[in-house]
């Protein structure tokens, strides 16, 4: 039982984690089209 919830905690950290990284890109992607976008509209 305990090697089992101490895989899903694993496997949930691993998604969690993998979910902050696509978030933090998408942000920076988002920033870096915003500033681009505005200095060609500027």
């Amino acid at each position: 039982m305990s090697e089992n919830m101490f895989l899903a905690l694993e496997m949930l950290a691993q998604g969690m984690i993998g979910i902050f990284v696509v978030l933090g890109i998408i942000a920076l992607l988002v920033l870096l089209m915003g500033k681009t976008g505005g200095k060609k509209k500027g």
